[in-house]
């Protein structure tokens, strides 16, 4: 009882598995086995009625037997192959139109190779022993018909399979090259971000033994101005203490330089982009001579990123420096406000009272602060106002979706100097794979002109 109860189990967990592997197929699979299933129907059943055959009813199992064949060679291959037999031998020449298809499909997925070419050879012979015991109940075949079951073996069964294993063999090795051309760009891709980390690093070395020193220099010799102007010059004091703490700035600043061009996060920007930052840049311009003013219209952005506070940081001083330099006595509004998910801040500076010069300026300030909003996801607006004056804004994301600026990027890597594009994986496969894509074409054509034909005679006939 137990050994007939144990294959109908078998059965059902089977068909489980079969109805969990079609709900979980994605849907454009279910569609497309679905239409071939319908083609192979349409093919193998119509033309039963429009030409009736010696034995409809065997015609017509022999069609569904082909029918059923279509969604068996995904998932059982082997035993696809091998039941391609009573087809290929039976009476029903439309259902033979199926089984190159199925035959081709199926010796694709047969793995390894030698087991491939084992079912083959087993459903080339079935097939031609089956046609021989079939002509055998009306007499012995002649050697015309042998020939001919063999031809239709052939045709239908070998060359397909033949085909299908050659692109078998070339699936795994498109794979194989993609996987290998990926690898390459991608230690193209670590080459040079280290070649351009190692640069960087070299160009901080040099800025800070030659900038460092000076900058030191300046802050030292201002430091010693400072004492002296306030024993010998005390209406002098306050300039020298301006010059004294601006050359400390400047070395603050310079590290903070170093500290991005050597991959280093810079550990004083945590204060900077906040109204006491921006209240002291405005005290120092005020102190340099500017009628300058903050106008803070939010709470602080304390939940910022310090990228963004970085970078509001940068535009304020730029702004304020720009005043100064370009409409000195002119008054200066700076403000700021916040709007969600972007903070803004705004330097305007009316006309000045006495009409200057165009200064020497090359904008370099402002074009390498345009290319740091731009890495931030945000943008900057600078210009003349129509009434006079000039006007600096920008619109920074309060939490850039963006790599921090001293990260390489891919695009940064891929588009610098001395580097090209990334190359599609059709470039190594194409030509290497042509030759045997183009061959297992070619070995289909005999079993593409051996169908028509055998459709053709059917027709006739």
């Amino acid at each position: 009882m137990s050994q007939a109860v144990q294959p109908w189990r078998r059965m059902r967990r089977e068909a489980a598995a079969l109805r969990d592997a079609v709900r979980a197929a994605p849907r454009r699979t279910v569609v497309t086995e679905s239409v071939w299933a319908a083609l192979a129907l349409l093919c193998a059943l119509a033309p039963i009625w429009l030409i009736p055959p010696a034995h409809p009813v065997m015609a017509a199992l022999l069609g569904v037997w082909a029918v059923l064949l279509v969604p068996a060679r995904r998932v059982y291959p082997a035993l696809a192959v091998l039941c391609c037999v009573p087809v290929v031998a039976g009476a029903n020449v439309w259902a033979v139109v199926v089984v190159p298809c199925v035959v081709w499909s199926a010796a694709r997925r047969i793995a390894p190779a030698r087991r491939a070419r084992g079912v083959v050879g087993v459903s080339a012979a079935g097939s031609v022993f089956a046609s021989i015991a079939a002509q055998s109940f009306s007499g012995l075949p002649e050697v015309p018909y042998l020939l001919a079951d063999a031809g239709v073996s052939a045709l239908f069964i070998l060359l397909p399979a033949l085909s299908g294993l050659m692109l078998g063999r070339r699936r795994p090795l498109t794979g194989l090259l993609r996987e290998r051309n990926a690898y390459l760009e991608q230690a193209r891709f670590l080459t040079e971000r280290a070649a351009r980390m190692e640069e960087r690093a070299r160009i901080a070395g040099e800025m800070h033994d030659l900038l460092g020193h000076r900058i030191g220099l300046i802050s030292m010799h201002a430091g010693a101005l400072q004492l002296a102007a306030e024993r010998q010059a005390p209406p002098l004091a306050a300039q020298a203490e301006l010059l004294h703490s601006t050359a400390g700035t400047a070395m603050q600043e310079l590290r903070g330089i170093l500290g991005v061009l050597r991959h280093q996060s810079d550990g004083e920007t945590g204060e900077r982009g906040t109204r006491e930052d921006l209240s002291a840049l405005v005290a120092d311009s005020r102190n340099a001579g500017a009628d300058a003013e903050l106008h803070w219209n939010a709470t602080g952005p304390a939940d910022a990123d310090a990228r963004t506070r970085q970078a509001v940081h940068r535009v304020t001083r730029e702004g304020l420096a720009n005043a100064l330099k370009h409409a000195p006595g002119a008054p200066v509004r700076v403000g700021f406000h916040d709007e969600g998910d972007r903070v803004v801040v705004t330097v305007v500076n009316d006309a000045p009272p006495v009409p200057c010069s165009p200064g020497d300026g090359n904008r370099s300030g402002l074009v390498g602060l345009r290319e740091r909003i731009s890495l931030l996801g945000g943008a900057l607006d600078a210009g003349p106002r129509p009434e006079g004056g000039f006007a600096l804004s920008a619109r920074i994301p309060a939490r850039p979706d963006v790599p921090h600026v001293y990260a390489m990027s891919s695009e940064a890597v891929s588009g610098g100097a001395g580097s090209r594009p990334l190359l599609s994986t059709e470039v190594l496969t194409w030509p290497r794979l042509l030759g045997g894509g183009c061959a297992a074409m070619l070995v289909l054509l005999p079993t593409v002109a051996g169908t028509l034909a055998l459709l053709i005679m059917a027709v006739l006939h």
